[in-house]
């Protein structure tokens, strides 16, 4: 709900939630090698069976962490790539 409240105070129209986290987790599948359970769990998604999840005890939150890092340098990286392509034009 909080993004959503982003977005709306930003007056953002043409996206929603479900794209940036349907983004976030192309980006996290194609262009990364950190697990697919880490991605699914940074996204708050159940992964595996019943008994599967009943022997998970921990969160992976150091794996999350740097999952989210990654993310944050890639969104980087792309806005300054983006802010160039402008100054040029």
């Amino acid at each position: 709900m909080a993004m959503k409240m982003v977005l709306r105070r930003m007056k953002v129209t043409d996206a929603t939630v479900h794209g940036f986290r349907s983004s976030f987790r192309d980006w996290a599948g194609e262009a990364t090698a950190f697990p697919r359970e880490v991605a699914e769990a940074a996204l708050a998604h159940t992964v595996g069976d019943q008994t599967e999840r009943a022997y998970r005890r921990g969160d992976a939150l150091e794996k999350r962490r740097k999952l989210m890092e990654a993310w944050a340098e890639y969104l980087d990286q792309h806005h300054r790539a983006t802010e160039h392509k402008m100054l040029l034009a």
